[in-house]
């Protein structure tokens, strides 16, 4: 992460459904058993959450279909209201906000993108992505460069006049994200965005997003229930499940520390390789390069199974880079580093 400065902060977040909540919701600290709710015949959608989502990070939320990471993030911009709870966007406290305010709070700050593109059909590409800030009363022309811009950014320059059953349903995916992008939104929702897209074009759209957020640094929610999406775009992830939050963590830290059994059984078949990094698993720098010079250079983020093809052949160790100054070398790695990682895998 960039920051550790929360953007958005979930506090004791409640979403429950049901007739009886002044039953088991007495005082602002009520924190209902599963055999309250139960007992009261209430449906916990989200219980009890606590969460900090820091500045410029890409926090995703994770769970099988029904565990409630959908309801939580409808919670936090709060198109659905919390049953108890406090989300803070900014140090100020949504909760607290009337509805107009939070129809322009989502108007200028938020911007949202849904696994159904919902694109208007009777409009092009161009007037899709001006929609919203035609809506926020910015001028013809002001808004049509800007929507050009955002289309331009996300690789649709050319087809701005099509219309949307003219384009592929990556291409449209793709008009989704420029939309949501056109009011420079300070804080990004992405609710499962590329889960009906085939497999390759949704690992194009992975990249797609990851070379944007390279470029916008935005604070992103990013929903999935793809371990394998999630472990490529993370810097942090929550999984949950029947509605609270088993662990929150890196993608490292989860599939090598799972906190629950439940975590341990979700992340079982994942590869090591996908989560460690190669400043986890390098050694300290030689006071001399090996004899013949490095191999060559990796950078300290990058995953053990993005390397594994470099070193298959490498005869010496490579030299580890700083992430932000490709001239200083902070460690090494050899191939037998990484044997031992896969063969732990």
């Amino acid at each position: 992460m960039r920051q550790k400065t929360p953007k958005l902060v979930c506090d004791g977040v409640w979403k429950v459904y049901g007739d009886n909540l002044d039953v088991v919701f007495k005082s602002p600290a009520s924190s209902p058993s599963a055999t309250d709710l139960a007992t009261n015949n209430l449906i916990g959608a989200v219980q009890n959450v606590t969460l900090d989502i820091f500045d410029g990070e890409i926090f995703v939320i994770m769970g099988l279909s029904g565990s409630g990471k959908s309801t939580l993030v409808r919670c936090m911009s709060r198109l659905i209201e919390p049953t108890q709870g406090k989300v803070l966007f900014n140090g100020e406290n949504l909760t607290e906000k009337s509805d107009a305010e939070m129809i322009e709070i989502r108007r200028h700050k938020m911007g949202m993108v849904f696994q159904h593109f919902a694109l208007l059909p009777h409009l092009t590409v161009l007037g899709n992505v001006a929609f919203p800030l035609e809506v926020q009363g910015i001028g013809k022309a002001e808004r049509e460069v800007r929507a050009l811009e955002v289309i331009e950014l996300v690789g649709l320059k050319g087809r701005e006049n099509y219309f949307p059953r003219e384009l592929s349903g990556g291409q449209q995916q793709r008009v989704g994200i420029a939309r949501s992008l056109a009011v420079e939104p300070e804080l990004w929702f992405l609710d499962e965005p590329f889960s009906a897209l085939d497999p390759l074009i949704r690992r194009e759209m992975q990249d797609e997003f990851l070379r944007l957020q390279g470029v916008l640094k935005k604070t992103i929610v990013f929903i999935t229930h793809d371990f394998d999406e999630a472990i490529r775009l993370a810097d942090r992830i929550a999984i949950m499940k029947d509605g609270a939050v088993d662990q929150v963590g890196t993608p490292q830290d989860i599939v090598l520390n799972p906190a629950t059994d439940y975590v341990a059984e979700f992340t079982r078949d994942v590869s090591r390789a996908k989560v460690v990094s190669v400043e986890s698993v390098m050694s300290a720098k030689a006071d001399n390069a090996p004899d013949g010079g490095y191999s060559g250079y990796i950078k300290a983020s990058a995953k053990i199974a993005e390397i594994v093809s470099q070193l298959k052949k490498a005869t010496t160790a490579f030299a580890v880079i700083d992430e932000n100054n490709n001239d200083k070398i902070i460690g090494e790695i050899t191939r037998d580093d990484v044997i031992d990682v896969l063969m732990q895998g």
